[in-house]
């Protein structure tokens, strides 16, 4: 569904580029975890992947290569930014009538995608007074109505409380159901890990790790990639502290 072959992002003025020489593959259906540090070059991977800009060396093929690319949405890690209806139903229909539908139409693939996603009773409700798992779902329900093929998440659990990662768990576990392609980009893997079938790690905008979770637990330095390892526990109030190593540089 996604090949990515010998991906290259420079931005002028920068010391070293936003990416380098990243290849991979993913098949349909399949949901990835891409985790790595603030700055690894996550966020870039997104935009080249959903046609937002272009490298500067390398290419993104979506598809088997003989029909048309698949549509690609994006999940963005700011919730309000992506809301541009009134009311879940206007917002859901947006994208639908974008693309032709007449207004009837629109509505209506508005509205199951609402259902899908578990907003069909607010769908006349202030769109900007809904939670942010809410507001989460109702991206999701966006790109639903406009029947994406691959959707990726950016950094889905930030700013949410406990019952907002439930609420974007329970998407993600209905989107893998559908046979949808997930791309999910965070730092937070304790809170997804579980629900992914591969776990990709960019550090300093390399390529550093591409396999499972159960090895990406076993074998990989993720806290040497600026990632913390989810298998730490707590078992103290002590335990709570989150504190570099004796002599480290803050």
């Amino acid at each position: 569904m996604i090949e990515v072959s010998r991906l290259t992002r420079r931005f002028p003025g920068s010391e070293r580029p936003a990416l380098e020489n990243v290849s991979f593959r993913i098949n349909e259906g399949e949901c990835v975890v891409v985790s790595g540090a603030n700055g690894s070059g996550k966020s870039v991977l997104m935009s080249l992947i959903a046609g937002l800009d272009r490298p500067s060396s390398g290419q993104v093929f979506l598809g088997d290569g003989i029909g048309s690319s698949p549509r690609v949405g994006l999940v963005f890690q700011d919730a309000d930014s992506q809301i541009l209806g009134d009311t879940p139903l206007e917002d859901a229909a947006y994208g639908p009538g974008n693309l032709g539908l007449s207004r009837n139409e629109a509505r209506r693939t508005a509205r199951e995608a609402l259902e899908r996603v578990g907003l069909r009773d607010k769908e006349l409700h202030p769109a900007r007074a809904l939670s942010g798992g809410e507001k989460r779902r109702l991206a999701v329900a966006g790109i639903l109505a406009m029947d994406a093929r691959i959707i990726v998440f950016d950094e889905p659990y930030a700013n949410l409380d406990w019952p907002g990662v439930l609420q974007v768990n329970d998407i993600v576990r209905d989107l893998k159901k559908r046979g949808k392609t997930l791309l999910i980009l965070t730092h937070e893997l304790e809170k997804v890990l579980a629900l992914s079938d591969r776990l990709m790690v960019l550090f300093r905008g390399s390529l550093v790790f591409d396999g499972t979770p159960a090895q990406a637990l076993s074998e990989a330095p993720l806290e040497g990639w600026g990632i913390r390892n989810p298998l730490g526990s707590y078992k103290t109030v002590e335990d709570l502290h989150w504190t570099s190593p004796e002599g480290a540089a803050p």
